[in-house]
């Protein structure tokens, strides 16, 4: 281990590994990168905790950009990431994501969403209540007037399993990992010169990435900076029907897509079983060692998917876990790129639910800024810190 880096990342799950592999992956980079991960089990990590899934349908351009290179990203991972034989399978269930809308307003944002996503070429269709119905009998439609379903490129896929396709190919190119904690970042006036480790070690670096996911404030404050991220619990839920309408669908080999319910509640299928969530309706950040499922948001799922399809009214709970949104208070997006001051200290930060499907473009990005001081492949400038020192928010209609 040496005593400086090029490239300090601290932490190792799945964004800082895609930043490690990018960069180490890049033949104009040359420099030496280390991960600084507090966690060898990632037990706890946002990225382990996931729902594990992947859309198109967003609101802004960059961010339906952004997951579009994730979704191919992702179809191409076992090439991509092969180390000596071994292909990781992520298991990309590409079963879509089904958006329904009751109200006017949801309408709206349903369809100037969807100019958005086919301006840029996304696989999304829009769809009365009887062509839900024709799709998707099992679903209760009476009560909507409008869905729109990502017929390819989104579904769901294995969380843990990007995360270790990163790392080991970041590894078999030459970065480093380092299980510690960083406890102080060492700052020169408007430089950052370091990180100090619990262990009593202090390693030099010349650009410093934050990519500690719910503890990204606590990360920026060790430089003297500020950033508007805190943990937002997230509670999941895995049932089982007594009934399963798994393979009732019209469309796409009869498989059911990810729905997300007017309510705010979603479901998808996870092998034989259903997972699901809601939106909390008191969502308060909470400590950043506080992972118990609020096992009463349960009770609201149920009503609201029983209320959906008849399937749903009979079914037994089979797992549940909670995990931590890193929460971006100011707009629900992701921070990327340089302080506007401190400029080599980086921003991964700020996912807001959103950090696995979008870590390939991420990354990518990050590592682009590293090598060549500029985003080359898209253009991430409105998602950069600026905006918060701003305090203009660069709004996304479209969060679960």
């Amino acid at each position: 281990m040496r005593d400086g880096y090029d490239v300090v990342i601290i932490g190792g799950a799945v964004i800082g590994s895609s930043v490690a592999y990018f960069l180490t992956a890049n033949p104009d980079f040359d420099g030496s990168v280390l991960i600084i991960e507090r966690d060898s089990s990632f037990a706890q990590a946002s990225t382990s905790l996931s729902s594990s899934s992947i859309r198109n349908q967003f609101s802004n351009p960059i961010n339906v950009q952004i997951s579009q290179f994730g979704t191919q990203f992702i179809r191409d991972f076992a090439e991509v990431m092969e180390v000596d034989g071994d292909k990781p399978d992520l298991g990309f269930h590409e079963g879509g994501y089904l958006f329904l809308a009751q109200t006017d307003t949801q309408v709206q944002i349903l369809r100037e969403n969807h100019a958005v996503q086919k301006s840029l070429g996304a696989d999304v269709v829009l769809w009365d209540p009887g062509q839900i119905k024709t799709a998707f009998p099992h679903l209760r439609v009476d009560d909507l007037q409008l869905t729109s379903y990502g017929q390819s490129g989104e579904g769901w896929f294995s969380n843990t399993g990007l995360m270790n396709g990163f790392r080991n190919k970041a590894r078999a190119q030459g970065a480093d990992y380092l299980i510690d904690e960083v406890v102080d970042i060492l700052r020169s006036k408007d430089q950052i010169t370091g990180v100090a480790l619990k262990s009593g070690r202090s390693i030099a670096c010349g650009t410093l990435v934050n990519a500690s996911g719910p503890r990204a404030a606590q990360t920026a404050a060790m430089a003297g900076l500020t950033i508007p991220v805190e943990p937002r619990k997230r509670s999941i839920f895995v049932f089982d029907c007594a009934t399963t309408p798994e393979g009732s669908a019209t469309v796409n080999r009869g498989r059911l897509p990810l729905m997300i319910d007017p309510s705010g509640t979603f479901c998808r299928p996870e092998g034989q079983y259903f997972l699901a969530g809601t939106v909390p309706a008191d969502d308060p950040m909470v400590d950043w060692d506080d992972f118990e499922p609020r096992h009463e948001e349960f009770d609201r799922i149920w009503m609201d998917l029983a209320n959906r399809s008849e399937a749903f009214e009979a079914v037994k709970l089979v797992n549940f876990w909670a995990g931590h949104y890193a929460f971006n208070t100011l707009d629900h997006n992701v921070i990327a790129g340089s302080h506007n001051k401190v400029r080599n200290f980086l921003f991964a930060n700020g996912f807001s639910g959103h950090g696995l499907q979008q870590s390939p473009a991420i990354g990518r990005g990050i590592s682009e800024w590293i090598t060549y001081g500029e985003f080359r492949t898209l253009d991430l400038s409105e998602i950069g810190y600026d905006r918060v020192v701003r305090n203009e928010p660069f709004l996304e209609k479209a969060v679960i």
